[in-house]
């Protein structure tokens, strides 16, 4: 075999090597490994109820110990989808592993705050969680 048909053969291979993995990132972001669960199910039905409802009531600002309460639960299941989104091999890279971080630990703050009634503390925390979002959607949403 001549060396420019070696150099195209390794180019080639290169190039769908690059796909694969390409691909198998993708598969990562819309599924988990072994978990049936699609990542746009998790987020609509999981992520995007509990953070508006915790952001709305931060907003508006828990009246009674009713109120706190459900916004711990808002917090609570935010704090748990840093882990599951994590989980099942789904994480492709180092911003979905960073914003899972901060999402995790955005939400374990606002939850500190919400236990002790700081809706201050607890809406600042909350940034913290939303902006993980935010970083991780720019990076993966299409």
């Amino acid at each position: 075999m001549t060396n420019a048909r070696m150099t195209v053969v390794c180019l080639l291979a290169l190039a769908f090597g690059a796909a694969s993995l390409l691909t198998d990132v993708d598969a990562k972001i819309t599924q988990g490994d072994t978990r049936a669960a699609q990542t746009k199910y998790l987020m609509r039905g999981i992520v995007k109820p509990n953070c508006g409802g915790l952001g709305g009531l931060l907003k508006a600002g828990p009246k009674n110990d009713d109120e706190w309460d459900t916004a711990a639960c808002y917090a609570s299941c935010l704090s748990e989808m840093g882990h599951v989104l994590m989980a099942d091999k789904r994480c492709p890279d180092g911003v979905w592993a960073g914003a899972c971080k901060s999402l995790r630990e955005g939400s374990d703050a606002a939850l500190a705050a919400i236990e002790k009634k700081d809706a201050d503390a607890a809406s600042a925390a909350f940034k913290t969680a939303t902006s993980s979002c935010a970083a991780c959607h720019k990076a993966h949403k299409k």
